[in-house]
C-alpha cells in the first residue's frame, strides 16, 4: 500500500502532529511533506516509506482501499 496525501494528514491530525513533527521523526523535509500533502508532488517511494515508518511507530495503522467492507483508504489509531 502506497501512503496517500489525505492518509498522511488525517494521520498527523489523529496525532495531533504539524508537519514539522513529521518531517522531525521521518527526517523528511518539510517541504516535502507539503507539497505531498497539497497534491504538488510525488516523493520517492523510500522517502513515503520514511513518512510511513514514522507514522506507524507512533500508532497509526493505514488501512488500504477495500481492507474494510464498506470504505476507502484511511487510518485509524492502533491499541
Amino acid at each position: 500500500m502506497s501512503l496517500s496525501p489525505a492518509q498522511c494528514r488525517a494521520a498527523r491530525s489523529l496525532l495531533g502532529w504539524s508537519q514539522d513533527q513529521l518531517a522531525s521523526t521521518s527526517k523528511v523535509a518539510k517541504a516535502t511533506i507539503a507539497n505531498f500533502e497539497a497534491g504538488k508532488r510525488s516523493p520517492y517511494d523510500r522517502t513515503l516509506l520514511d513518512m510511513q515508518s514514522a507514522l506507524e511507530a507512533a500508532g497509526v495503522v493505514f488501512v488500504a482501499d477495500g481492507e474494510t467492507s464498506t470504505g476507502g483508504e484511511g487510518v485509524r489509531l492502533g491499541k
